[in-house]
């Protein structure tokens, strides 16, 4: 994730640090998967690891509930979070062995949250009437939101508006899709971070996958 502040801009899987390490990977799945049994954990959940440049990961938290970024596990497992929560809460049992959900084997997705806020002024939030709205569409691309013309976006809030999510066979391909889905995604009427997710997907340590958790406040210099 390119973080703000230990607040998630943008996800991605798998994740670009852990190219080549299908070890790290597995002692990851296996940590998580002794925590969750070791508790007696039954449904969606998200466990959240920290990786070091040394090749050590620390645990983090773990969130009894769905994560916002949870279309991009979804885009890589192929499977649905929301509907199988709610089958395993009424008894179904969860079909898929560990093997079949591996997200390593399987593409590359990308979510930028969409946030009504000013960037250039500290991320200032930036409420207001939604004057005109154009959503990006396509194959492999999926937007979450609840705006429409005519909306008025509170300050009481959390400034986020929306998620957009992006599906490819590899990294390459998704950070191009994403970029042309932010191309062609228009919100009027208040100021967003758009252009900044866009610069954030443009710059070359970004695209070459070493950002890390002080990439935005040490590359961009904005905060």
């Amino acid at each position: 994730s390119v973080q703000r502040r230990n607040q998630k801009l943008l996800e991605e899987s798998p994740a670009p640090c852990l190219e080549g390490r299908d070890d790290i990977r597995e002692r990851m799945y296996e940590a998580a998967r002794n925590l969750a049994r070791a508790v007696g954990y039954e449904g969606a959940g998200t466990i959240e690891y920290l990786y070091a440049d040394d090749g050590n990961f620390y645990f983090m938290e773990m969130n009894t509930r769905l994560q916002v970024e949870h279309p991009v596990t979804e885009f890589v497992t192929d499977i649905d979070l929301v509907k199988w929560q709610l089958r395993v809460a009424a008894g179904v049992e969860f079909p898929y062995a560990q093997d079949e959900i591996m997200p390593a084997k399987r593409s590359h997705a990308i979510e930028c949250r969409i946030n009504a806020e000013i960037p250039e002024k500290n991320f200032m939030p930036s409420p207001g009437v939604v004057k005109h709205l154009h959503l990006p569409a396509g194959n492999g691309v999926r937007v979450d939101t609840a705006l429409y013309t005519g909306y008025r976006i509170p300050s009481e809030y959390d400034s986020m508006i929306a998620k957009v999510i992006v599906h490819a066979p590899d990294r390459k391909a998704a950070l191009q899709k994403m970029r042309s889905a932010l191309d062609e995604m228009l919100i009027m009427g208040v100021e967003t971070n758009l252009d900044f997710q866009y610069r954030i997907l443009k710059n070359p340590e970004f695209c070459e996958g070493k950002a890390d958790t002080g990439f935005i406040e040490r590359i961009l210099r904005l905060d």
